[in-house]
This record gives structure tokens, sequence and C-alpha cells, in this order.
């Protein structure tokens, strides 16, 4: 089974999604022939890099409501976080553009890196206040994980894997995905937000089964003319 998941690094639900989707793959007994894909996607593509607002009055100037009405859905959320372990620390947070980090997890994905980057990524975030669209500090994110720093530098001050972002976010549109996190099983079934982990589990197990599940041929004799076969026991002709 193939899942990929289109998120964003500045998402709260992508991070909570993801840590829930992980805790559903945990009691999925097939867990071991799933593949995880993830895919780019930016909230917002216009984003500065260096924004001015913290991530309260960002919320409340996109939305239109009060600094504090945003401070209680921000809690809220970080409420849901907590949960299941993880640390949202809204306060220092550094709203900012993910452009360059997306084309990161791209870089680590083709070095077989990419689920290690994708939640350094996220916990950089939420969870250590970085600013995760400034070249150097990614750079330093790589190299925890253990790709180059001097590779990956190299790579952030051009312009590679750019594109590959932006065919993830095209091919977004045009299946119809505007927001996330998502996710998409098998290229047949999808997920839309952060689902509860049973809600997860029921959709692995469905997909599972009715991927592996096998119809009964329906046997095809329009004039119903004579068959001839042969079996172990001996061959035969049949009338229809």
């Amino acid at each position: 089974m193939k899942i990929e998941i289109w998120s964003d690094f500045v998402c709260p639900f992508c991070y909570i999604g993801k840590r829930r989707l992980e805790m559903a793959l945990e009691q999925f007994p097939e867990k071991d022939q799933v593949e995880i894909a993830y895919r780019s996607y930016e909230l917002d593509p216009n984003a500065s890099k260096n924004n001015k607002l913290n991530i309260h009055e960002a919320l409340a100037k996109k939305y239109g409501m009060s600094i504090e009405q945003a401070k209680e859905a921000n809690e809220n959320i970080g409420e849901q976080a907590a949960e299941i372990g993880l640390t949202y620390k809204f306060d220092s947070m550094i709203p900012t553009n993910t452009f360059d980090a997306h084309r990161l997890a791209k870089f680590a994905a083709e070095k077989s890196f990419g689920a290690a980057m994708t939640e350094r990524l996220l916990k950089a975030y939420f969870t250590d206040s970085k600013k995760i669209s400034d070249l150097n500090t990614l750079a330093d994110l790589a190299e925890e994980i253990g790709l180059n720093r001097e590779e990956t530098i190299e790579m952030l001050n051009g312009s590679k894997y750019s594109d590959a972002v932006r065919d993830d976010e095209d091919e977004a549109k045009q299946i119809g995905i505007t927001g996330v996190p998502f996710f998409v099983l098998n290229q047949k079934y999808a997920i839309s937000g952060a689902q509860p982990v049973e809600a997860f589990v029921n959709a692995l197990n469905m997909v599972w089964e009715e991927e592996q599940g096998k119809t009964p041929l329906k046997m095809i004799n329009p004039n119903k003319a004579k068959s001839e076969y042969c079996t172990d026991e001996g061959c035969f002709v049949s009338e229809d």
C-alpha cells in the first residue's frame, strides 16, 4: 500500500495528522507493506520569509478575529497536539515561507532521508521555534539527520527541486485538494484532514482488504457454444 501525504510544515493539523497516522500504522498488521510518500503543499505560497507578525497576530489578521480569539484557537490546537505527545509552542513560533523547506524535503527524500527530514522540519517549526526559511537553519537541520551540510547549502542556494515542489502543488490542484493534510491511498482512496487514530485504522484495514480481495471471474459464453476443456480428471465437452 502506498500512502501519499500532501502537507505543509507550518500547518498544525498536518503534524497532528502525521502522528495519528503513524499511531494507526502501529495497529495495522501489514504496516511493513506500507510506503509513505510526502508531497508538497504551501498554505501560503506568497508568505514572506520575514514576517513581522507573530503566529497569533498572523492568525487574527488572516481570519478577521481578535488576538485573544486567535490565542484561544491556538491553545485548543495545542491541546490536541499534546494528547498525542506533540509540543506546540505557539508563543515563539516564527511564521514564514516554506518553499525552501519543501525543496529540502525533496532533496532528503532522494537520499532516503525523506521521513526523517519531514519529522525534523515539523518539530523545528512547532516545538523548537526555528525559522524554517533560513538557509543556514535548514542546513543545520539537514546535518542533524545525517545529510551533508555543504551539499545541502549548495542545493539550497540554487533552484534544484523547485520543479518537484511545483509539480506536487499542481497535482494537488488537479485532484481537488484545497486543504491539508490530505492522504491518498493507492491513488484511489482519499482521507481529508487529521482524522482520529481509529478512523485511520479503519481506513487502512478497508483499503487493504479491498485491494487484496479477488473478484470471482464471470464466465463469458454469449452463444452458448460447446466448451472443450481438460482437468486433472480428463477432457470434457460442455454443452453450455
